[in-house]
């Protein structure tokens, strides 16, 4: 039988647009995360400027708790558009963020440290990009579902682009900040 490497438990995955051998617990990213059926959840844009529904708050308010909750992360440009979110956010190096707490038991041979694992999946590390972005998008969920609406929903996946120099990063900013003015023009 062949094996497809796309179908888990019967059904297909979209393969990972991660780059390959990059860790995503520290740099600067940027993400973007959109509602389930890109359905407008977070408001509409009047004018070229963004009016935020309840739930639209409920999301600023979500992102600007990040760095809150995380003291090694960093909030740069973000826009919260009708039906979806882009933000950039810059992850700093924390060793107790990447690696938790270590458990020892030498008698036994067990250890919950990263460095005794080498398959450990780093892109579930705690205080890494996919941990961030899944702990936002739970709390706004929560938020969401329990004071707006209960079938709110995202999509499964985000997207997620590694800033490597200014240019990229002056052009993302670029692109965030004149979204909603552009977004008729997007649409298009």
């Amino acid at each position: 039988m062949f094996d497809d490497p796309l179908l888990f438990k019967d059904k297909y995955r979209i393969p990972t647009t991660r780059l390959e051998g990059w860790r995503y617990v520290e740099g600067l990213f940027y993400v973007t995360i959109v509602t389930n059926g890109r359905y407008p959840w977070f408001g509409h844009i009047d004018d070229g400027r963004m009016i935020l529904s309840e739930a639209g708050k409920i999301v600023d308010d979500c992102w600007n708790k990040i760095p809150i909750i995380r003291p090694n992360v960093s909030l740069d440009e973000y826009v919260v558009m009708h039906d979806h979110f882009h933000g950039i956010l810059t992850l700093h190096r924390c060793d107790t963020e990447l690696h938790g707490t270590v458990v020892e038991t030498p008698h036994w041979g067990v250890s919950t440290g990263v460095q005794h694992h080498p398959k450990y999946n780093p892109e579930w590390m705690s205080g890494c990009l996919g941990a961030i972005v899944n702990q936002f998008k739970g709390a706004c969920t929560k938020r969401i579902r329990n004071t707006v609406d209960f079938d709110f929903a995202w999509q499964d996946l985000y997207h997620e682009h590694i800033i490597r120099n200014e240019k990229d990063l002056d052009r993302i900013r670029d692109y965030i900040v004149n979204n909603p003015g552009n977004w008729k023009e997007d649409f298009e």
